[in-house]
């Protein structure tokens, strides 16, 4: 395959951070504002937080079946034409007038709302070999600030403009973002002649022939799930006793967890000095202990804000010392390996979402802690494992 010129200047890597965020943050507004969705369209806790399922299985389905396209197909065009479906999907949604239709919408902007995932290894190869963790570490600080301020802009938007507000909001930032990324992103060579459904094989292989890239899968698919039971039902549990909180303070939560934009840029800094495997254990001992924490304290705010920093710090510690193992795998197939990679990360969120609602309407929130112990636990036990009898990559 013919790489682009290495070129990933602060100024590019400052551009696709922010495109990614605001593409991500698409995943999360609908969390802060389910209670005011679901008043809308008059349905079930139940039924709302199922959205959140739908939009994590579309996205996991655009993962596998469009994300691959990046080692195929020019990466520029490709990401610009997906901001404009991003974008048009959003603004549909703002309009629905029946639950249907916002289910069905909700599962469009699911399925474009991968474009930061073919970015992430555009830039992983346009930068520095030996700077590669550090980049990654920086374009996943823009993934994860826009997955938690996208969660305080919805709900302090939402008060003054209504949810479908911050939607319309939403789209055209993702407009005026593919216009920019048209102009700034660089050419690519020649891409290779494969056809799609080779691709997808090829893609599919990956996973059956590199035994790193299934463990790898694993850390980050039950890492993310633990991620996606705390703010599936955070708003359900923070708009309701003893808190009885705002949209607007609910959002705010969202400024906590910025605080794993520390875990993902010093994943990034051991991972260029290969340490991966210690970032990733002490990665998902932090989550753990962060479902500890919110079990033992369910009506204590500075348990509250601990456990939500811990958690988000420990996820994003996970996640970019995977990305920085799968990149190395196989450098000629960077989109279609991330595509693998992400797929088991919103399978294991889609599950965390799906359990945590239906552990929160069955058992509150101690429920939803005891489901997110569980993933913690799932990823701690393997990792450490791995640790102490490290096994061989097939790079």
């Amino acid at each position: 395959m013919s790489h682009p010129e290495r070129r990933l200047t602060p100024a590019l890597t400052g551009i696709m951070a922010v495109a990614i965020g605001t593409i991500v943050a698409n995943l999360y507004y609908l969390q802060p504002l389910l209670h005011l969705i679901r008043g809308d369209f008059r349905v079930s806790t139940f039924a709302a937080s199922s959205l959140v399922t739908l939009l994590q299985i579309a996205y996991a389905v655009g993962l596998i079946t469009l994300v691959p396209l990046g080692d195929l197909v020019a990466r520029r065009r490709l990401v610009v034409v997906i901001f404009l479906l991003a974008g048009l999907a959003m603004a549909l949604a703002s309009f629905a007038q029946t639950f249907a239709i916002f289910a069905l919408s909700t599962l469009v902007v699911g399925l474009t709302s991968i474009a930061g995932q073919i970015l992430i290894p555009f830039g992983a190869d346009l930068a520095d070999p030996a700077t590669r963790g550090r980049s990654v570490g920086r374009l996943m600080t823009g993934l994860l600030a826009g997955a938690l301020l996208s969660r305080t802009v919805a709900g302090f938007l939402s008060e003054s403009v209504g949810w479908r507000g911050v939607y319309r909001a939403a789209a055209g930032a993702l407009v005026l973002i593919a216009l920019l990324l048209s102009r700034v992103l660089p050419d690519e060579g020649v891409r290779p002649r494969v056809t799609y459904p080779s691709l997808l094989g090829r893609t599919f292989r990956l996973f059956l022939d590199q035994p790193t890239l299934r463990r790898r899968c694993w850390y980050g698919g039950t890492a993310f799930g633990a991620f996606s039971v705390l703010w599936t039902t955070l708003a359900f549990h923070l708009a309701g006793p003893p808190f009885h909180y705002s949209t607007g303070v609910i959002g705010l939560f969202g400024l906590v967890g910025l605080a794993g934009i520390l875990g993902a840029n010093l994943a990034g800094r051991h991972a260029d000095q290969r340490r991966e495997h210690v970032v990733t254990w002490m990665g998902a001992g932090l989550v753990v202990l962060s479902f500890a924490l919110l079990y033992l304290a369910p009506g204590s705010l500075p348990m509250l804000l601990v456990g939500v920093v811990l958690l988000d710090a420990g996820t994003q510690m996970v996640h970019v010392s995977n990305q920085s193992i799968i990149y190395a795998l196989a450098p000629d197939q960077r989109s279609s390996i991330n595509s693998v990679y992400m797929l088991s990360f919103f399978l294991g969120a889609s599950l965390g979402s799906l359990a945590s609602g239906a552990a929160y309407s069955h058992a509150g929130w101690r429920g939803t802690c005891l489901v997110g112990l569980f993933f913690g636990l799932a990823a701690l036990a393997p990792a450490l494992l791995e640790r102490s009898t490290p096994l061989r990559t097939t790079a």
